[in-house]
């Protein structure tokens, strides 16, 4: 069974950093792109930054400059360098990734199960 297991979050004060790490269990075959979500309380879940298997990127207007998403291949594992927080990137953290099981399946998305990240102002 695929899981995608997070860790990294915790509380920082304004301006500090944190590294989030989301790591792929399991047998499968191949993963394609990985990204990372937010979600604040009372607010929809919003994109924070993709990277595809080739290593190219996409952010969020409001964290660009600041974050940073990186991909370990070989770990299947993906990381968000968080730089410079603020209070307002206070929410759980998920990340996601598309992952094909065999080599005939499709690809499927997965999340994993969250990571809380608040800074205090």
């Amino acid at each position: 069974q695929v899981q995608l297991v997070e860790s990294g979050g915790g509380l920082v004060q304004a301006g500090g950093s944190l590294r989030l790490s989301c790591t792929a269990s399991g047998i499968f075959f191949s993963i394609n792109a990985m990204g990372w979500y937010r979600q604040a309380p009372g607010k929809q879940r919003e994109l924070v930054a993709t990277i595809s298997s080739g290593g190219s990127t996409n952010y969020l207007d409001s964290v660009k400059g600041r974050f940073t998403i990186s991909r370990d291949n070989a770990k299947n594992t993906v990381y968000l360098q968080m730089n410079s927080l603020k209070p307002e990137d206070t929410a759980v953290y998920y990340c996601n990734a598309n992952i094909k099981e065999t080599f005939v399946s499709t690809y499927a998305v997965y999340w994993g199960q969250g990571t809380q990240v608040t800074v205090l102002s």
